[in-house]
This record gives C-alpha cells, structure tokens and sequence, in this order.
C-alpha cells in the first residue's frame, strides 16, 4: 500500500487567509468597514506571545485592524473583565479573545461569560456553545474545530456525508466542538476517551479519525483503518536525543503507513487555528452590521 497523502494544512491555510484578505477589500469598498481583530494577553507566557504576535501578523495581513492588550500576570481578575467589558464596547473591534492560559488565581470560566457572543472570536462563550450543539447557527464556531473540518473535506473530495468518524478526546475546546460540526456534515460520530473499551478497536472503525487527546504518538498505525484520513491535532513537546522536536497524537510514522491521508506535526492543523480565527472577525463584524458576505 503507497504511504499516506500529506494533508497540506500551510497551503490550504494560505488559501484560505487569501479568500479571506478579499472579502476584507469587498467589505471595506462596498460597505466602508474594516473587521478589527482583538488579543488580550495577561503575563508573559513565552509560547502565548509568540503566539499571539502571528495573531497580529495574520491579522494585519488580511486587511484587518489588529489590537492587543497586555496585562501584566499579577492584574486581578477584576482588572480583566473591565479590559473585556472596554472591548465589549468598542465598535473597532468586531472580535477579540482572552489568550489562554490564564495566571491560576483568575477563573477561566468566568472570563469566557463576560465576553459579547458576538464578539467572541474563540467560539467559547456558552451561547455559542449551544448554538453550535443545538445546529441553530448563527454563532462563532472554535477555530481549530472548523479548521479540522476543512482539512478533512479537502482530504475527501469536500462531502463527509456518511463517513465513519471517530473523534479521540472530549475536551470543550476541540473534542466535543468538532463532534457536533462533524454532525453537522452528515458523519456517524464516536467521542472516544481515557475510559473507552477497546480504545484501539474503536479507532479502527473510523473513515476518518480526529485525535485530540495531548498524549504524544498514542495512536497507533495499528490503530487505524488502511485508507481513512487521519485529523492531528495533538502538539506535544518531546525530548529526543537532547533535543526538542513537536509531534501529534498520532504515531505518524507508523500511520502514513497505513492511513490514506494524515496531516503532518507541525504544518497541518496548526495554522488553520489562526486562518479560521481571523475568519471569524470577519464574519463577526458582517453579522454585527447586517452585511452578507460573498459566498466566494
């Protein structure tokens, strides 16, 4: 059997970054707006600001205003949700998000509710949440959930319809998110976890495997049907030889042995996040003044 196509989650970001850089140009010469993009980022987290600076990169690239807000790590969770109630307010801005982690003695939780649904660029907020289980739409989807549905389409020809999925992991940030869009494409879905019966027998049912469990290479080539495509969405750091290297929750060397397409670790979920994030102010700041977009 020939090793497994290499998703290309770089190029169909840019592609995506590309379509949407010109409903940016469309929206501010028909309609005269310009989305603008919000961070807030509390302390000095090294992997969180390089993070949030290719945020702003991205941001910027596409056309959009971009803003970011530092607080230091000692701030009160006060000091905060005032920051987000001033964001909450600001007709710049059509989409912002709190930069996870947060310093331990401010609740996450907490923090997600106090931002405008219509402004949350993350998805997380409860509203949007049920928007997304109930299928009413009309909400802010999370960025990497979406971002693992459009490299599964463009992997299967772009129709999921009846495919066999099994998502591995259910967390609220991507497990239980990317179930209900996975749903929402006419898949069968399994959410399998820690305490799974015959975890391996579970994935080796799947057409199409999502893994987002954050256990390096747990997933087996063993594990998975000869020809399904394989979703990693697992960035783990590990120490091979004295050096650091980022691999997924997939065994990738065993599984493009076996698998019909994998995303590759880094380079294949990683940048769809930003790309769907910055789509999501743009449709943020459309829904917020009544515009429809172009569908192309």
């Amino acid at each position: 059997m020939a090793e497994a196509r290499i998703i290309d989650g770089k190029g169909i970001a840019e592609a995506l970054r590309g379509r949407i850089a010109s409903k940016v140009d469309w929206l501010k010469k028909t309609h005269g707006l310009t989305p603008g993009l919000a961070v807030v980022l509390v302390g000095e987290d090294p992997a969180s600001q390089i993070y949030v600076r290719n945020k702003g990169i991205a941001t910027e690239a596409a056309g959009m205003r971009s803003f970011t807000h530092r607080l230091p790590a000692t701030a009160s969770e006060d000091e905060l949700l005032a920051a987000i109630a001033k964001l909450n307010a600001d007709p710049a801005v059509s989409g912002f998000l709190v930069q996870m982690p947060l310093p331990k003695h401010i609740h996450p939780d907490r923090v997600i509710a106090a931002i405008d649904p219509d402004k949350d660029a993350d998805g997380f907020h409860l509203i949007n949440v049920g928007r997304l289980a109930t299928g009413v739409g009309g909400g802010l989807v999370p960025c990497t959930p979406r971002g693992c549905i459009i490299l599964a389409k463009e992997a299967l020809g772009g129709d999921l319809s009846g495919c066999n999925a099994v998502v591995v992991g259910r967390s609220n940030i991507v497990g239980k998110p990317v179930a209900h869009l996975l749903l929402a494409e006419n898949c069968t879905v399994t959410v399998a976890h820690s305490r799974t019966r015959d975890l391996p027998g579970v994935v080796r049912t799947a057409d199409l495997v999502v893994a987002a469990v954050g256990r390096p290479r747990m997933i087996k080539g063993s594990w998975i049907k000869p020809g399904a495509t394989v979703i990693d969405v697992g960035i783990n750091r590990v120490d091979e030889g004295g050096k650091a290297r980022l691999v997924g929750d997939v065994d990738f060397q065993e599984a493009k042995g076996v698998a019909g397409a994998i995303t590759p670790v880094p380079g294949g979920v990683g940048p769809m996040t930003i790309a769907c994030l910055i789509e999501n102010a743009l449709a943020a700041c459309a829904a917020q003044h009544g515009v429809v977009l172009p569908a192309a």
